[in-house]
């Protein structure tokens, strides 16, 4: 097991503040700044398009980090296109994918918007059926409750492996197994999953797995999307260079593999520093990584649970991915947001968290929830003060 003080000297922003906001956007350590700062200097050039020394290192650092990526999801069995973040991959195989318009999509009430809004675009657009939106304001999905919502048009179930507002963490596997059983596609939405738990997608049995690197470590701007290979691969988003075999008339073909969906100049640079994020990851070992995260979540949802005027969202009988969200009585989530930072320097989240129809089921009056999110290099000394400070909170209005 990995010690969280030993790691934090790799983050220096630590020094002045406590961030609990990791499931937006994680902090990145040294190792990733210095990797890319390594590729700025030493082989900026563009991949597959130069002969010379520096466009070759550039490409051969670039596959590297699409192989070390492939590895560290155990993906080898499949493509890894590298795109901008999750929110990119869904919108590819969404736009891409040749639906019918009897079609149907299966999505969890709980999902991030960018795992609902590039569905109800195509029913809004007509290209499929619609939508089925199922499950509770709990936190939990059950695997029974997308079996039963299976009808003959169902095309695909689409679901988020852990929820980015309960920290709640998806039967993924089950899932998938009741998917084949249906002849049925399977889209992972790995946002928050990605930075924290131990994931083999040779194992999970999706046939799509969206991720982005901002969330476990690495650079902004720069995710992935996973096919597993036999599912049906979706057109390419853009045409032009980098993604094309040959060009005859007004006709082209599309490259092989990965390179289909990486139209343009890619981003070589964030690409580095993903994998060098990977490798920090395993390093510090993904098991070690997932009961850190889990543990420290619940122990602030027990010290939460003891303030009086403080309401805990996220259920506390479950494994989590590091978030818990939480409210309290007679403030606005923004205001306790603001005094955290004001009063401790904690850094949280607040508000709707990208899920506004779940929020107008669990937040009706509006304003959504406080969200504080734990990761690898936070201690249980965060953890005790943001307690502390939001027991103020609580007492301040009572």
């Amino acid at each position: 097991m990995f010690s969280a003080e030993d790691i934090r000297e790799d983050f220096p922003v630590l020094e002045h503040i406590i961030y609990l906001d990791n499931a937006a956007t994680a902090l990145s350590p040294r190792q990733v700044v210095e990797a890319q700062s390594d590729a700025e200097y030493h082989y900026r050039a563009n991949v597959g398009r130069g002969v010379h020394r520096l466009g070759r290192m550039a490409t051969h650092k670039f596959e590297e980090s699409r192989e070390t990526l492939l590895r560290f999801f155990g993906g080898e069995a499949g493509t890894l296109a590298f795109t901008r973040n999750t929110t990119e991959s869904t919108n590819i195989i969404a736009r891409g994918l040749d639906w019918k318009p009897t079609d149907r999509i299966i999505v969890p009430l709980q999902e991030h918007h960018s795992n609902i809004l590039p569905w109800f675009r195509l029913e809004s657009e007509g290209r499929i059926a619609g939508v089925d939106v199922i499950g509770g304001t709990d936190g939990h999905i059950r695997a029974e409750d997308i079996e039963a919502a299976i009808t003959k048009d169902t095309r695909m179930v689409a679901v988020g492996h852990a929820s980015n507002v309960f920290g709640t963490i998806a039967p993924v596997k089950e899932i998938a197994g009741i998917c084949r059983e249906h002849d049925i596609l399977l889209l992972v939405d790995g946002a928050q999953t990605a930075p924290h738990l131990p994931v083999n997608l040779a194992d999970l049995g999706c046939d799509y797995f969206c991720f982005s690197g901002h969330k476990m470590m690495g650079p902004m701007g720069i995710g992935g999307l996973w096919i597993k290979d036999g599912a049906p691969t979706p057109a390419p988003a853009y045409a032009g260079g980098g993604m094309v075999g040959i060009v005859s008339g007004h006709t082209f073909s599309t490259a092989a593999g990965a390179g289909k969906f990486e139209a343009g100049t890619p981003n070589v640079i964030g690409a580095v520093g993903l994998a060098e994020a990977a490798r920090y990851l395993t390093r510090l070992g993904m098991e070690n990584v997932a009961a850190h995260s889990s543990a420290l979540a619940h122990r602030m949802i027990d010290g939460l649970l003891e303030i009086e005027g403080v309401n805990v969202t996220t259920p506390s009988d479950t494994p989590l991915v590091g978030a818990v969200s939480f409210t309290v009585d007679g403030v606005h989530p923004h205001e306790v947001a603001y005094f955290l930072d004001e009063a401790a320097a904690i850094m949280v989240r607040s508000g709707e968290h990208c899920c506004q129809p779940l929020m107008q089921k669990i937040a009706p009056a509006g304003g959504g929830t406080v969200r504080a999110s734990v990761y690898c290099y936070n201690t249980e000394d965060d953890v005790d003060l943001l307690v502390a400070t939001v027991e103020e909170i609580a007492h301040m209005v009572k």
